[in-house]
């Protein structure tokens, strides 16, 4: 067993896959295993990968149809056999000793999960992103950050509850990590940036369209899932609040920077909608009673008439 497993998901990434897979080999943890998924590339992505896999024992590749980024990390985890599982995706990198210093931060405080902070990585300048740390499954719906590829995760969680992201969507993160929490029993933090989240023009962030819509979706599959397992009473205002959150705020912002007029005015009527009947009572929710922060502030101020005025001066502000 090794100590970690590293799944990488790779789709025609020619210009990047070096460098993150230099970052990897070079780990200064003595037992990972780096597992990279081919998901279809039609690029010279493939070849790269398999010279340094001639090179390195460590690497696992493997090859399947085009499938989605979802499709990709899940087939990588059939061949996980860390005690952790990390995900990386294939144009970022880390520092050399990510994945030591967060797996003995994990051994050290037994914890079923170690996140770190990372950088946001332009082109000519790269600026920390520091998350806020939290205690216990409760906290980590107001403060987690969703993305799946800071963190370590004890693969016997994921492997033992059938813990998947979901394939065919965007925001599979998003998914993933609130199914996760209810299985998170300890967390444990690493303070400094050791991840590179490379930012392209070319990615699914900088472009917005009619897709991001699966937000409701996804948001929806969340709240259906803590309900089958009957444990929805036991997060309700914290379910609430994320719903909440993430509607009026992340997804409201990147549906306003859709460029189509029609398609834009449409996603911000229906994600007032959306919210209003799946939690009616949501502006007295208790977590967003207690939020005397700018974000809180806008979000207890919105109504039918504030919010048509809102979208229209952010639309202004968050413009790219």
């Amino acid at each position: 067993m090794a100590k970690v497993s590293v799944i990488v998901p790779v789709y025609n990434v020619e210009k990047y896959i070096t460098r993150c897979l230099t970052s990897l080999i070079n780990q200064t943890l003595d037992d990972i295993e780096i597992i990279i998924v081919n998901d279809g590339s039609t690029d010279n992505s493939a070849s790269i990968i398999k010279e340094y896999k001639r090179q390195h024992n460590n690497i696992i590749y493997v090859e399947k149809e085009n499938g989605g980024l979802s499709s990709a990390r899940n087939f990588g985890l059939v061949y996980a056999t860390g005690e952790y599982i990390a995900f990386l995706d294939s144009d970022d990198y880390v520092d050399r000793t990510t994945y030591q210093r967060m797996y003995e931060k994990a051994k050290a405080s037994n914890s079923d999960y170690v996140e770190c902070n990372f950088y946001w990585k332009y082109d000519d300048y790269q600026k920390p992103d520091i998350g806020e740390k939290y205690e216990n499954k409760k906290e980590m719906f107001e403060k987690g950050r969703v993305v799946a590829w800071n963190k370590l995760i004890r693969r016997n969680i994921i492997m033992n509850n059938n813990l998947r992201f979901p394939v065919g969507l965007y925001y599979e993160d998003v998914e993933f990590f609130y199914k996760l929490i209810p299985f998170i029993n300890s967390v444990a933090f690493v303070e400094e940036p050791l991840i590179y989240y490379v930012q392209r023009e070319e990615s699914i962030v900088n472009n917005q369209d009619n897709r991001t819509r699966q937000i409701f979706t996804v948001l929806d599959n969340v709240v259906n899932y803590y309900m089958q397992m009957g444990l929805f009473e036991s997060y309700k205002d914290e379910i609430e609040y994320t719903y909440t959150r993430i509607l009026l705020c992340s997804s409201l912002k990147r549906i306003l920077n859709i460029k189509d007029k029609v398609t834009k005015d449409l996603l911000v009527k229906e994600t007032w909608q959306h919210l209003n009947k799946r939690f009616p009572n949501w502006k007295n929710n208790k977590i967003l009673k207690s939020n005397n922060t700018l974000k809180g502030i806008y979000m207890k101020t919105l109504n039918n008439t504030t919010f048509k005025i809102y979208t229209i001066i952010l639309g202004v502000i968050w413009k790219d």
